[in-house]
């Protein structure tokens, strides 16, 4: 194995980020010129030698017992979501397998009843690279008017909610707290790599954004692992202006690497109310049904209205600019 891998790199980064009076040991020796605690102390903790502790971060160990995993995760200070994150590393390591690039994932008929049921709020589907696999009208408008309707339906066209992030400039405007939002966005890739350590396509997504973005670079290196089930962001809506909206990230049954994300607001709120006015900025829904007709066979481009074929072909400016009230006929949407 080349390097410590994400087994030994996760470690290092959990020992750096704790100070010796963290764990309730006194400062003895020679000065630190490395921040964190020291390999030995580690060691010393979980009650492993140093050797063997060694031989773990450094990625030329792969087996480790649960005792033993558990005596470091408590020397870590590991809480849930990272003892969990622990156990899928360890497991990669212990078992490689040859790499094959994966097909374009799937939208059962099911998850489009779904997404279509939950049509009176903002909502999409997820797959587990974080891209949009579909989403409703309301979806769409309130968080990537921008961009093409349709383009989930083409996995060669799909928008990754995780590039639009850091690097689409209209988007990343949307949330006032941006880098709370990139911490969640980040932690949570965190996961799908444990999960999925072969999958070329997730490693093209993280060095890409690697390469493009600096706050990523920052944030992923810190390694913090954090799923995204549920936060409030304040978005800056270039159409509806301020909005309090409750991002909730729930589980498909039928399909457990993809998520159905949807964005609620308190009853009665003023949050609501804005955002029943971009329902109606948004136009009608009729766009969504077709969509799901143009991935069915016998339909063609040439059965779709025109208005359809306009905004297939069409390429927004501004984020959301596309809901704007302003266009008399319907948006992209």
């Amino acid at each position: 194995m080349d390097g410590p891998g994400p087994l030994g790199t996760f470690l290092q980064a959990r020992r750096a980020r704790l100070r010796p009076e963290d764990v309730g040991l006194r400062e003895t020796g020679p000065r630190r010129r490395v921040r964190g605690l020291r390999r030995e102390e580690l060691a010393q903790l979980a009650g492993v030698s140093v050797s063997y502790y060694t031989r773990l971060e450094q990625g030329t160990s792969r087996g480790a017992s649960a005792e033993v995993l558990d005596a470091i995760a408590r020397a870590l200070l590991l809480d849930d979501h990272e003892r969990e994150h622990l156990d899928r590393l360890v497991a990669a390591a212990r078992h490689t397998s040859r790499v094959r690039r994966p097909r374009p994932e799937k939208l059962a008929d099911e998850t489009r009843d779904l997404l279509r049921a939950v049509d009176g709020v903002p909502a999409m589907v997820l797959g587990r690279r974080t891209d949009v696999l579909a989403w409703n009208a309301l979806g769409h408008a309130l968080l990537a008017g921008h961009l093409d309707f349709l383009s989930p339906d083409d996995p060669a066209l799909r928008p990754n909610m995780s590039r639009i992030l850091f690097l689409d400039p209209h988007c990343r405007e949307l949330y006032t707290d941006w880098k709370r939002k990139a911490r969640a966005v980040v932690g949570n890739l965190r996961i799908a790599v444990s999960r999925h350590p072969e999958d070329p396509l997730l490693a093209e997504l993280i060095g890409e954004l690697t390469m493009k973005s600096p706050e990523f670079v920052a944030l992923w290196g810190d390694h913090r692992v954090t799923p995204c089930d549920a936060a409030t962001y304040e978005l800056h809506h270039p159409v509806i202006g301020m909005v309090t909206v409750t991002q909730q990230t729930l589980s498909i049954a039928r399909a457990p690497e993809q998520v159905l994300v949807v964005c609620t607001t308190p009853a009665g709120s003023p949050a609501e109310e804005a955002v029943a006015l971009l329902r109606q900025a948004s136009g009608p829904h009729v766009p969504y049904t077709d969509s799901i007709k143009a991935t069915r066979p016998g339909f063609t481009a040439a059965r779709a209205p025109e208005r359809d074929r306009r905004r297939r072909n069409s390429s927004g400016t501004h984020c959301n600019s596309s809901a704007s009230p302003a266009a008399n006929e319907p948006g992209p949407h």
